[in-house]
């Protein structure tokens, strides 16, 4: 199953139809495949440190979350699973509740400085902590304080990548930091190298 199979119904359908992007979106229906993860997505999830992930209640309404921690809490299972340690918050468990209903949930990764965005079709897991301990321990983030509470694994049924257009590029903290890393060096020699002259003029009075 691709993402455009499972994404295009036949009202999606129409209304491409209806503006003009019907044919060249039919061919990526007929040629495109999903294998699995490549290297290339794998490389893309493990540098994220957040998502946005979509499920749906018995309400049918949608709910939307985001969820943040360390780059690399999300990590590839395998070439089709993700998972992460699902850490305490503020306990509303919407998410949690909807997956009981449904378990199909839809993801969104950003990657803001480079203008990247990868969606996901998945059907979501819970593990209770202890269940795998292996799995538990392999996911865990070194140095990050929270408290896990559970496993959440997605069996990924499809994946898509989107244009950049549209996308403002924004910048972490340590993004800025790095980015400024070789003119505050710059700076800090041209600081040393002024005090130095200082005290050379000082010392000839």
């Amino acid at each position: 199953m691709n993402y455009a199979k499972l994404a295009f119904t036949d009202s999606i359908r129409q209304l491409q139809t209806e503006n003009g992007s019907r044919k060249s979106y039919e061919r990526v229906e007929q040629f495109g495949s999903y294998d699995g993860l490549t290297a290339n997505e794998t490389r893309f999830i493990e540098l994220r440190d957040s998502f946005y992930v979509a499920s749906v209640g018995e309400n049918d309404f949608p709910y939307i979350q985001h969820r943040g921690g360390p780059q690399g809490f999300l990590k590839v299972v395998d070439d089709k699973t993700l998972g992460f340690l699902d850490f305490a918050g503020n306990r509303q468990f919407i998410t949690l509740g909807n997956v009981k209903h449904s378990d199909k949930v839809a993801l969104i990764l950003m990657d803001y400085p480079n203008r990247a965005r990868m969606k996901l079709y998945a059907r979501a897991e819970v593990v209770e902590l202890g269940e795998r301990p292996e799995l538990e321990s392999w996911l865990w983030t070194d140095g990050y304080k929270a408290k896990p509470e559970r496993i959440i694994l997605y069996h990924v049924e499809a994946f898509d990548w989107n244009c950049p257009q549209h996308i403002t590029p924004r910048y972490t903290e340590q993004d800025i930091k790095e980015a400024l890393e070789d003119q505050t060096h710059y700076i800090k020699t041209l600081e040393d190298e002024v005090k130095q002259l200082r005290e050379l003029v000082e010392g000839a009075r």
